[in-house]
């Protein structure tokens, strides 16, 4: 588990979850009847991804949906800092 967290904190979540996808199959095909759900939520919301596969096993119910919001406000904060970002640099024209 102490690498689960250092390749977090590291590479982040998408390299996390895939990790985790390749040492543990069994785990997401108990979770995901395919893999396109999987796929897509690994690239368009990989917060949520990861947050999910946490607390998946015993069903979301109760404090869990607390952990699945702020799942969601990381995916949505990493997306808004980007395109805030993108504004700081000025264009370079090639004249």
């Amino acid at each position: 588990m102490c690498l689960f967290w250092l390749v977090l904190l590291f590479l982040g979540p998408r390299v996390t979850t895939l990790i985790w996808w390749f040492v543990r199959p069994g785990y997401y095909d108990s979770i995901f009847n395919g893999w396109i759900w999987p796929i897509a939520a690994l690239i368009f919301t990989p917060w949520t991804l990861l947050m999910y596969l946490l607390v998946a096993p015993g069903g979301v119910t109760g404090f869990d949906w607390m952990w699945m919001i702020l799942a969601v406000g990381l995916d949505i904060f990493s997306y808004a800092s980007g395109y805030y970002k993108r504004g700081l640099f000025p264009f370079r024209s090639s004249d």
